[in-house]
């Protein structure tokens, strides 16, 4: 895998398999424009960034929210055209934030192709842990306990998953993190209870600016004017808060 700042290293194949799809989906949003052309490399070998794999995985976010083909290259175009990684994947994660609670059962096999790798038992544990998915019926429920597994190789492996389709690649891409599982179940567990608290205080807040002895529909049609700048508000706050955390934390060191 490539970061920020290395040169291209993917091969199309490696970067279908990373990105859930087939050479197929990738050539095809290659020739609509939709993907910037590889790097040619020797033997006229095309060779793909991170760049591409996070503009792939927005693309195919897109088309889950039920954009055409046409409206997702006039989306793009729209972008500036040298995006990093990273900013194309804020850029999904608002997108995503707009995805219905739904959750959907797949085979082992599937999941692994949503994935874009195959996933060892740790892999499932973890991604289990952090309720990305969910074990299939008759499976073990917990972590903890003589019965559950509780070590790499011990959980089962069932035929099917119910999974979160807007957390996967998230849970996947925290897989690869060097962090201690403790640490990231620790970080979600930090930043569910804030967003549960702010969430809370905007709703009062909008109760209050609503009133009483407004319509459904009134709420409804302020939610949904609101929704859009709040995700915005927290998203690019957050970010701004965690980068100067990050640059006093560098700074002392």
């Amino acid at each position: 895998m490539t970061t920020d700042t290395e040169e291209p290293t993917l091969t199309v194949d490696e970067l279908a398999a990373r990105a859930g799809v087939t050479v197929r989906t990738v050539r095809f949003y290659s020739s609509k424009g939709l993907l910037p052309p590889p790097v040619i490399g020797p033997r006229r070998v095309g060779h793909y960034s991170q760049e591409h794999l996070a503009r792939l995985a927005l693309i195919e976010e897109l088309q889950r929210q039920g954009m055409t083909l046409a409206a997702i290259e006039r989306h793009l175009q729209q972008l500036p055209a040298d995006l990093s990684a990273r900013d194309l994947a804020l850029h999904r994660a608002v997108v995503a934030s707009w995805a219905p609670d739904a959750a959907e059962d797949v085979t082992r096999e599937e999941l692994e192709r949503r994935a874009g790798r195959r996933l060892g038992e740790e892999d499932l544990e973890r991604l289990v842990a952090m309720n990305i998915i969910e074990r299939a019926e008759g499976t073990p429920d917990s972590l903890d306990g003589s019965d559950s597994p509780t070590s790499p190789g011990s959980l089962a492996s069932p035929d099917s998953f119910r999974v979160d389709p807007a957390l996967l690649a998230l849970g996947v891409q925290l897989l690869d993190v060097p962090l201690a599982h403790e640490s990231i179940l620790a970080a979600r567990g930090v930043l569910l209870e804030h967003s549960r608290a702010a969430a809370r205080e905007l709703s009062a807040l909008l109760r209050e600016a609503v009133g009483e002895h407004e319509s459904v529909a009134a709420v409804k049609s302020l939610s949904a004017h609101m929704q859009p700048l709040v995700v915005q508000a927290l998203l690019t706050t957050f970010q701004r808060s965690l980068k100067a955390e990050l640059r006093e934390w560098l700074k002392e060191s």
